[in-house]
């Protein structure tokens, strides 16, 4: 699929602490844990435990999430199709590390290493 504007837009709106539920309810229906949901998250972003909490509780946005992030140097190295979408292929920085996000946890949550 092509990105849109209208699509970026909506990712980068679009409010972490609101998604997060879902993250945690597919991995775990997967049987993997909140800790490796969490070590996966920190390794993407750099946020521990503490602070993604108060990233959650201060309800930021995607955009406001990844300005924050200390994005790890190899995410670049992610690749494929997660939503319909060729990681490699998207132009938008947001839309991209978002999918990076939503691909490691597909991964976790399908039991493939990371």
């Amino acid at each position: 699929m092509k990105e849109t504007p209208e699509h970026n837009q909506r990712i980068a709106k679009m409010i972490f602490a609101s998604v997060y539920p879902h993250y945690v309810t597919k991995v775990e229906s997967k049987g993997k844990t909140k800790k490796e949901l969490h070590q996966v998250i920190e390794w993407l972003t750099g946020f521990n435990d503490k602070k993604l909490k108060e990233l959650i509780d201060e309800k930021v946005t995607f955009e406001t999430f990844f300005k924050r992030a200390k994005l790890n140097p190899n995410a670049h190295l992610i690749t494929g199709v997660i939503c319909g979408y060729r990681i490699e292929e998207l132009e938008n920085p947001l839309t991209k590390q978002a999918r990076y996000l939503d691909k490691l946890i597909d991964e976790l949550a399908k039991g493939r290493k990371m």
